[in-house]
């Protein structure tokens, strides 16, 4: 009885190792608000101020009082303006908290739940999946597929689809050979970039460098090294040392270093540089929640027979035998590939058990009656995954130590 309640209690703990990202992205989220906020607030406090102290002062130095109603109108427009940047930052925050709370009950439920037995887990594993497949779905791009998921479960606020749709617009627009709209991002989130010294940034100012060389525009291309990339010297000095070379190589260069500047996959490269940068600043993980999931699984399974050389009976049509075995599976066998084996207390093998010349093990009696099922001449076996034909003499007894 203690050893059943042990194996069905449930460990909220070690279940919400996949979940840290539900709590830690809207903080970023809100950290990100108020700091629009503040910098917003402080550009137009500094602003108003300065014109109050010119009005004032060419008031009393005898300004027609039209020339200072007309400086009062602008400043207070310039209020209103930010009162409504303002109100909008307002609104963001309200649903980001509300959100948050979402959040914070839904990871509440699962403490509140005595064991894995209870219905109530099933109820909650099965929010969770529906979170890991709209995750798996926002990655992939398939966001208004997510999006309608998201809404037909009713977890609209315990998914992130506005977070990764726009990740998913600018990596686009990166591989159409397009960093205006990756570089407003940068510039958006730079104070937060430069915690984590990203190297994002660099890079799309060097790339809209090359494309001005390789269209031929020497004197645009020398200006814009000497505003964007002249000034980080001392961080990039190899690259910046390399793309001043590159004013003396065509874009039909054979020179390797060179050649590797002017290649095209370089957007390639910058559209994964943007995902990983962005996910990093939101504390996001690198891989789909999907794949850790079944990973955690698969590796609780995993024997060393899952990935050997013969062909799983899955995938081999003159096999009699049908494998139930999830890594053997042609889905789900290269995710599982670089996982490590399960780790067994105890062995579990077929009586009297023999090994075939291929070095598969299966119980003597099994084989025999299987091979003499698909109509096999006496002295014949057939191996029942790989249909390879053996003699009987070739076989070998099998001593477990």
């Amino acid at each position: 009885m203690a050893a059943e309640v042990t194996t069905t209690k449930l460990n909220a703990d070690g279940h919400l190792l996949l979940d840290q990202h539900l709590l830690r992205l809207p903080h970023k989220l809100l950290q990100k608000n108020f700091k629009t906020a503040q910098k917003n607030v402080e550009r137009e406090n500094k602003e108003v101020l300065s014109s109050l102290k010119s009005t004032a002062n060419a008031s009393l130095a005898g300004q027609h009082a039209t020339a200072t109603l007309a400086s009062l109108d602008i400043m207070i427009n310039r209020m209103q303006g930010l009162k409504r940047k303002v109100e909008t930052l307002h609104s963001e925050e309200k649903v980001l908290h509300q959100a948050s709370r979402k959040r914070m009950q839904h990871l509440q439920d699962l403490y509140e739940i005595p064991s894995l037995a209870d219905v109530k887990y099933d109820e909650w594993s099965r929010f969770r999946l529906n979170r890991l497949l709209v995750d798996y779905l926002l990655r992939c791009g398939y966001g208004e597929s997510a999006r309608a998921l998201a809404r037909e479960k009713g977890i609209e606020e315990l998914v992130d689809v506005d977070v990764f749709v726009q990740c998913h617009r600018i990596e686009e627009s990166l591989r159409r050979r397009n960093t205006q709209e990756c570089l407003a991002w940068c510039v958006e989130h730079r104070p937060m970039m430069k915690k984590l010294d990203s190297r994002l940034e660099f890079e799309l100012r060097l790339q809209q460098y090359i494309e001005l060389r390789r269209n031929g525009q020497l004197l645009e291309a020398r200006q814009h090294a000497q505003k964007y990339l002249a000034p980080q010297h001392d961080t990039y000095p190899q690259q910046i040392n390399r793309a001043a070379g590159l004013l003396a190589y065509p874009p039909d260069t054979q020179a390797k270093e060179y050649k590797a500047m002017y290649s095209q996959s370089r957007w390639e490269t910058l559209a994964t540089l943007f995902v990983n940068t962005h996910h990093e600043l939101f504390s996001l993980p690198a891989r789909p929640l999907l794949h850790i999931a079944l990973s955690a699984g698969l590796s609780a399974l995993k024997t060393p027979s899952c990935h050997s050389k013969h062909a799983s009976s899955t995938a081999n049509a003159s096999s009699t035998t049908t494998s139930v075995c999830p890594i053997c599976s042609t889905e789900l066998n290269e995710l599982a590939r670089k996982l490590p084996y399960a780790h067994h207390t105890k062995s579990y093998v077929e009586n009297d058990p023999v090994v075939l010349p291929n070095g598969r093990v299966y119980g003597r009696d099994r084989l025999l009656e299987m091979s003499a099922k698909v109509g096999l001449e006496a002295g014949l076996v057939k191996d029942p995954t790989t249909s390879q034909i053996y003699a009987a003499s070739e076989i070998r007894k099998v001593y477990i130590s």
